[in-house]
């Protein structure tokens, strides 16, 4: 297995980077831990880390937006914490260099999987949520998120198609479209959906394929609203 660096590097990279001394220096070794490493692992610590990272975001989203609704606050908290963004930040910060991982997964590269990277920085703020409470946990978020909540595009601009799609349809007075799901093929470890929208009254339909049924719902939407005239598509 990896071992994780040096006490001494370890702390000072953990100061340096969230703004944080661990008292119980065994909470942080074992947010760092990957299952395949030990039974001491991340995973309590991620599930725990999750709440506190959505609820610190949340807090920030509603001062920093006083006139957004909730509609626009759930996009832009989706945007910050969503796995894709958080490992995006794990790697920023060199986060990978000092996770714990078994043999199996540092031949397959586990410490570049964003799976690992996100699950790990969530189980941080878990470890320190335990260490020292909400407070200090929170602190640690608003370190990490603060130049990323600089750089939010606007809410309107986060809206998925699906969502885009009932807005416009529901401006124009016309029935919500209808999702189908034609196909689900492939191993249950990497299976493949097809779904068609629909909008009936339109007959205008698309069909999308994706490694999740919302995954192909989002890009059939995406295809239906191009195929949408130009009046109805300028609200979008």
């Amino acid at each position: 297995m990896i071992p994780l660096r040096k006490p001494d590097d370890l702390s000072a990279w953990v100061e340096r980077t969230f703004g944080y001394v661990f008292k119980s220096p065994e909470l942080c070794s074992a947010a760092l831990t990957h299952r395949s490493a030990g039974t001491l692992h991340n995973e309590r610590l991620e599930f725990l880390g999750d709440s506190i990272l959505n609820c610190s975001v949340a807090r920030m989203l509603y001062d920093a937006h006083p006139q957004a609704d909730e509609g626009a606050l759930s996009r832009l908290r989706a945007t910050l914490v969503s796995g894709e963004s958080l490992a995006q930040l794990a790697v920023e910060l060199d986060l990978g260099e000092h996770l714990r991982l078994g043999a199996g997964e540092v031949k397959s590269g586990g410490f570049r999987r964003a799976s690992i990277l996100a699950d790990a920085l969530e189980a941080l703020l878990g470890a320190i949520f335990l260490d020292s409470g909400f407070d200090a946990a929170a602190a640690a978020v608003a370190r990490l998120m603060a130049a990323r909540m600089m750089d939010l595009p606007g809410a309107d601009a986060l809206k998925d198609p699906k969502t885009q799609l009932q807005e416009v349809l529901q401006a124009s007075g016309l029935a919500l479209p209808v999702y189908t799901l034609t196909a689900v093929t492939g191993d249950p470890h990497a299976q493949s959906f097809t779904v068609t929208c629909e909008v009936p009254v339109m007959a205008v339909a698309a069909v999308g394929e994706g490694a999740s049924r919302r995954r192909a719902e989002q890009l059939a939407a995406a295809k239906v609203l191009v195929l949408l005239p130009p009046e109805m598509r300028k609200s979008v």
